[in-house]
């Protein structure tokens, strides 16, 4: 058996793993990085990177169904389409293999020893890890823990066959006819909308009365219109009970009722991955399923340190990116903490949600007085040359000292101002600073402004 002493130990290659490794090599920490995979964890494997691949690829060719079909509000018109769903799946495999190669070279670049197989923690200083070439033992001085989470199952649907969860949807071999979407969360409807705009006839069943129930109802009511122009059936206060056949057994306000469904695709959420890899010798206080850190990251036991899904939600890549980077700062003698107000959740949906801080009724609830301002993408003119006039900005402030304590948005391609706002939060910005900083003109960014300037009562473009 081979040993090697480091400094650092980073159990698991996602986000928040390769991360931390990189920030690590960065300060000249030695470090090892232990993976069972392929580098890049879920997110970039069988999340977020492939899965926004393939609702841009829906996209495209939803677009080019309704142009053949004379819907295309622009007066554009072409042959019927035809998709080879191989060559999507291919492309965006290719995707992931470009990323998976930059991750490698990253790592490579700040000295940090990549060893594959899964590790089993002995103690909090020790791992050992089985390789392709026999097993190693790693002694480190500090050790990060990044092992991420797993889709969760039902007991009633198992995953296997024609239970699926996101992973598997992401490489079906075709597009499925029918596809019954269990779990109106975010992931359920990004690929369930994915897949209808494939050509899928798609169903979604929740337990919940609404869709989106992270999110308030103002934000999520037009996902739902959108749903329903696509021809996806929405069954809320719903519950798949087993499969039957070719069809899914639902219970719907206690009425029994059969899916058709060719592919049922779990998405009800995901758990903590800590089994299987010997933390349970380790004396770490639990937060539920979920290892407990302090805002430094660090867990009940002395540089042990653990980061991403294994600590709970929010359960997002850029979450345990910044927590990564923080660790490996703190390993290099710096002084950090974590502050989660400005991190942004986004929903790829159609239309797309972003929220970034408290929402309204969050706010009120913190005991805070407050004032708002919406501004519709109705009132706003990128978004009529876009054709997408659906959705709006909301601002969200303390009603004292104008301090902005939330920022929200529903509407076509609003993820790309989650960083907008994300800044005026983490910069502690009132509206008039946001309101006092000139947008540029025609974007979707400008309905900020607006927001901002309605909050404090002098809007302009409504």
């Amino acid at each position: 058996m081979g040993e090697i002493t480091t400094k650092l130990l980073v159990l698991g290659g996602g986000p928040g793993g390769y991360v931390a490794a990189i920030r690590a090599g960065q300060h000249g920490i030695d470090t090892v990085l232990v993976e069972e995979n392929r580098l890049g964890g879920t997110c970039l494997n069988v999340g977020c990177i492939p899965s926004k691949a393939m609702i841009h690829a829906a996209e495209a060719y939803h677009a080019a169904v309704l142009q053949a079909g004379d819907a295309s509000p622009f007066g554009l018109s072409a042959g019927p389409p035809s998709l080879d769903f191989s060559r999507t799946v291919a492309w965006k495999d290719g995707i992931v293999g470009r990323l998976n190669t930059g991750v490698a070279s990253l790592l490579k670049r700040g000295g940090v020893k990549i060893l594959r197989g899964r590790g089993q923690m002995v103690d909090g200083k020790t791992c050992l890890i089985e390789t392709d070439t026999g097993p190693e033992r790693v002694r480190a001085e500090h050790v990060i823990l990044a092992t991420g989470s797993v889709p969760a199952a039902l007991p009633h649907l198992p995953f296997g066959g024609r239970v699926i969860s996101s992973t598997e949807a992401l490489s079906l071999p075709k597009v499925p006819a029918t596809l019954a979407v269990v779990g109106a969360g975010y992931i359920g409807l990004e690929l369930g909308t994915a897949f209808a705009k494939l050509g899928a006839k798609v169903t979604v069943v929740e337990m919940a009365e609404r869709i989106l129930p992270a999110y308030d109802a103002e934000l999520t009511r037009p996902v739902a219109r959108r749903l329903g122009a696509l021809g996806i059936e929405v069954l809320l206060g719903a519950k798949a009970t087993r499969l039957s056949g070719d069809a899914l057994d639902v219970e719907v306000g206690g009425e029994p009722r059969k899916i058709p469904a060719e592919v049922i695709l779990v998405a009800v959420g995901r758990k903590a991955r800590t089994h299987d890899l010997g933390l349970e010798r380790l004396d770490l206080d639990m937060s539920g399923p979920f290892i407990r850190i302090d805002e430094r990251c660090a867990t009940s036991m002395r540089n042990v340190w653990a980061v991403g899904d294994v600590t709970g939600e929010p359960m997002l890549a850029h979450r345990a990116m910044a927590q990564g980077e923080m660790v490996a700062d703190l390993v290099a003698g710096r002084r950090r903490a974590f502050h989660k107000v400005a991190i942004p959740a986004v929903c790829f949906t159609d239309p797309e949600v972003v929220s970034a801080g408290l929402s309204p009724d969050e706010a009120r609830a913190a005991g805070h007085e407050i004032r708002t301002g919406l501004f519709p993408f109705a009132a706003n003119g990128r978004a009529m040359t876009l054709g997408a006039e659906d959705g709006f900005v909301r601002v969200t402030a303390r009603a004292d000292n104008h301090l902005i304590l939330g920022i929200q948005a529903v509407g076509a391609g609003v993820s790309e101002l989650a960083a907008g706002f994300g800044l005026a939060l983490e910069m502690g910005a009132r509206l008039e600073d946001v309101a006092g900083t000139i947008h540029a003109h025609p974007t979707l960014g400008e309905a900020f402004h607006e927001a901002n300037l309605r909050a404090l009562g002098e809007a302009l473009h409504i």
